[in-house]
């Protein structure tokens, strides 16, 4: 990346770093600083928080990234290195830790086998499949995935100019659902045909739907669009974790980064983006609400957290023309290690130092310094390789379709 492009990068950097932040003091306050963490959460839910962070960034940035290349099969390449030897780094890690009796994880995965397991989590839909995952926050790279498929599905189509619109709808399904009393239970689809079935028919969906989309012929590549769609369509609203209005709303907030993005490139108006943005704040925070509160999830922390993320993403967006500081562009570039591997190390220091029953603020600042020179690391040897690999391979991938003859597959 050439400096013009760091600099103009510099705002989403630094959105990522501070949401990455955010979700560490989320998880490692239930260790170090639990008085804090029982006066804050009532008001504002700090994981969802930055997590909405990061889903505005994705939507802002995926899109644009397969619109660029033009190219499915090169969208999917990069994708893959991209996610998963970082992915594969951190659960091969915990997994190990646990095994040397140093880290502790899920123990029985509700009575799965370590094949459906497996499976699930090796299509990243483990959330969506009813499979619990091996380290807590890699739920929302199951709807990164669900998101990555209705993008190529729409893209396949020729319709993935209408973000702002699809954002809209899926805000608005959300809200219609939930005021119609949408009780579904957590898994749904995994509870009424079984997880290991429903893990078996995901996983060979999704694969015939990513090479079908990313062939040659292009019936066949709106076939395999369509059917990748669908299966997020599905699983989203009826076999999630989170109450199906919460899944469409993370897809909704998804859609209007990326119409956002399309408005400030030209490509939209920003009249239509702050039409979507109204729809869907009053969707999501109506739904929150009536959603009421339980001993999991607090309607005011939960619209606390929305609303502030999504000012966050409008104030980087107001100041993206700014200089960065460089710390903060920094931690944005690791953010993704430290999103994975905080948990990694908070598993550790839970199996060996136990949880503080005071806020320990010495503790805190330990742990911070013990895994940003680790994410350094893993950035440096794990991330950068990968990427490296993935932008060779997806432009092979563009130069080889550019270079097919008309009508060869």
């Amino acid at each position: 990346m050439d400096g013009g492009e760091r600099s103009r990068s510099g705002w989403l950097d630094a959105l990522r770093g501070i949401a990455a932040l955010v979700v560490v003091f989320d998880h490692s306050s239930y260790a170090f600083l639990p008085d804090l963490r029982r006066e804050l959460m009532p008001h504002v839910n700090t994981s969802r928080y930055g997590i909405m962070v990061f889903f505005l960034v994705s939507g802002y940035l995926i899109p644009a990234s397969l619109e660029r290349r033009g190219c499915v099969r090169g969208f999917w390449i990069g994708r893959v290195f991209r996610l998963y030897p970082l992915w594969a780094a951190a659960v091969t890690a915990v997994l190990v830790l646990d095994l040397l009796g140093v880290a502790r994880v899920h123990g029985d995965h509700g009575g799965q086998s370590a094949a459906t397991v497996a499976l699930a989590h090796v299509t990243l839909l483990q959330e969506l499949l009813g499979t619990p995952s091996v380290l807590l926050v890699l739920w929302t790279l199951s709807y990164e995935m669900a998101f990555y498929l209705l993008v190529v599905a729409l893209f396949t189509v020729g319709r993935h100019r209408r973000s702002a619109a699809i954002a809209m709808v899926l805000a608005v399904l959300a809200a219609v659902g939930q005021a119609a009393g949408s009780t579904l239970p957590g898994s749904a689809l995994s509870g009424a045909v079984g997880t290991a079935p429903l893990a078996v028919i995901a996983g060979v969906t999704l694969v015939a739907a990513v090479c079908c989309a990313s062939a040659g012929p292009p019936a066949l590549r709106v076939c395999g669009g369509v059917l990748g769609g669908l299966l997020a369509l599905v699983l989203v609203p009826f076999n999630g974790t989170v109450p199906p209005w919460e899944g469409l709303v993370i897809l909704a907030v998804m859609f209007l980064g990326t119409a956002v993005h399309r408005a400030e490139h030209g490509r939209g108006t920003w009249r239509t983006v702050a039409l979507a943005a109204a729809v869907v704040l009053v969707c999501a925070v109506g739904s929150a609400y009536r959603y009421g509160d339980g001993p999991h999830f607090t309607r005011r922390g939960w619209i606390t957290a929305f609303l502030l993320a999504v000012l966050t993403f409008g104030a980087g967006l107001a100041l993206r023309h700014r200089r960065i500081p460089r710390p903060l562009t920094g931690l944005g570039t690791i953010s993704y290690s430290v999103y994975l591997l905080h948990p990694v190390l908070l598993a550790v220091a839970a199996a060996t130092l136990g949880r503080e029953r005071r806020d320990d603020p010495v503790r805190e600042a330990v742990f911070l310094a013990v895994l940003l020179p680790l994410c350094v690391l893993t950035h440096r040897w794990i991330e950068v390789p990968g990427q490296a690999w993935g932008r060779r391979l997806a432009r092979r991938s563009v130069r080889d379709e550019v270079s097919r003859p008309p009508g060869d597959p």
